[in-house]
C-alpha cells in the first residue's frame, strides 16, 4: 500500500495552516446552483438529526444548524481553495509527485480552525457524546465500525489493546474527515489513519502484508470452491 506524503501527515495531523502559490478561485456557482446545493444541505442536516429522535423540537432545531453550518463552510472553502493552490512538488516520502488528492488536503487543511472547533463545540452543547458519535459517523458513512471489522477480519486474534490503538486512530479520522467535503477525500484522510494503524501492528509483532496476504488467500480459495461447487451442482429439475 503506497505511504502518503511525511509532510501531508504532519499538515493534517497538526492542523497546520498554510497558503502559498494562490489561484484564482472557481467562478461562483449560479443562483440556481447554489439554491439547489443550499437545499440539499438542509435535508441532509435534517435526516442526520431524525435519526438521532431526540424528542426534543428546540434541541433538534439548534443541531440542524450547527451542521449546516459546517457543511456549508466546508463547501464554501473547498469551492474556493483548489488544489491548483498548492505547487506540484514532490512527495518527500516517496520522491513522488504529488498527486492532486494529496494537493487537495492540503489546501482544504488550510481552512480556519474554528470551522471545525464551532462545529464539535455546537454539538457537544446540545448532545451526548455518542450522539456526537453518531453525528460524525452519518457524515463518515460509518466508516469507523467498517474498517475495524475489516481489521478484525485479517487480524482474528486482535487484543483488546491492539483494537484500543486502531479504534482511537479511526476516531481521529473520521473527525478530521468532517471537514472534507466529499467521499474522495474523506477516504483519503482515513487511509492516512489506516497506514498508521497497520505501521503500529508491525511494530508490534505483528506482520500486516502477511497478514493481508492471508486473507486475501483464503478468501480467493473460497470463491473458488464455492464456483467449484456451483460448476458441479445438478441442474435444478424442470417445474
Amino acid at each position: 500500500m503506497k505511504k502518503p506524503a511525511i509532510s501531508l501527515v504532519l499538515l493534517l495531523s497538526l492542523g497546520a495552516r498554510a497558503a502559498c502559490c494562490q489561484a484564482p478561485a472557481s467562478p461562483a456557482p449560479s443562483a440556481a446552483a447554489s439554491g439547489k446545493a443550499d437545499q440539499e444541505i438542509e435535508k441532509k442536516a435534517a435526516d442526520w438529526v431524525a435519526s438521532l429522535n431526540l424528542n426534543d423540537a428546540r434541541k433538534q432545531a439548534a443541531v440542524q444548524q450547527v451542521i449546516v453550518t459546517h457543511l456549508t463552510a466546508i463547501r464554501d472553502y473547498h469551492n474556493a481553495h483548489p488544489y491548483t493552490e498548492m505547487p506540484a512538488g514532490l512527495n518527500p516520502g516517496t520522491d513522488q509527485p504529488l498527486s492532486v488528492m494529496d494537493r487537495t488536503l492540503i489546501a482544504v487543511s488550510a481552512m480556519p480552525k474554528s470551522i471545525h472547533d464551532n462545529l464539535m463545540a455546537g454539538l457537544r452543547q446540545q448532545l451526548t457524546p455518542e450522539q456526537v458519535e453518531a453525528v460524525l459517523d452519518k457524515y463518515t458513512i460509518g466508516k469507523v465500525a467498517f474498517t475495524l471489522n475489516g481489521y478484525k477480519s485479517i487480524v482474528p486474534d486482535l487484543t483488546p489493546t491492539e483494537e484500543a490503538v486502531i479504534v482511537a486512530n479511526l476516531k481521529q479520522a473520521r473527525e478530521q474527515a468532517v471537514d472534507f467535503k466529499n467521499m474522495k477525500e474523506i477516504s483519503a484522510v482515513f487511509e492516512i489513519y489506516k497506514n498508521k494503524n497497520e505501521d503500529y501492528l508491525n511494530t508490534h509483532g505483528r506482520n500486516w502484508r502477511e497478514l493481508f496476504k492471508a486473507y486475501v488467500d483464503a478468501a480467493n480459495a473460497k470463491k473458488a470452491a464455492d464456483k467449484a461447487r456451483a460448476a458441479t451442482a445438478p441442474a435444478a429439475a424442470p417445474k
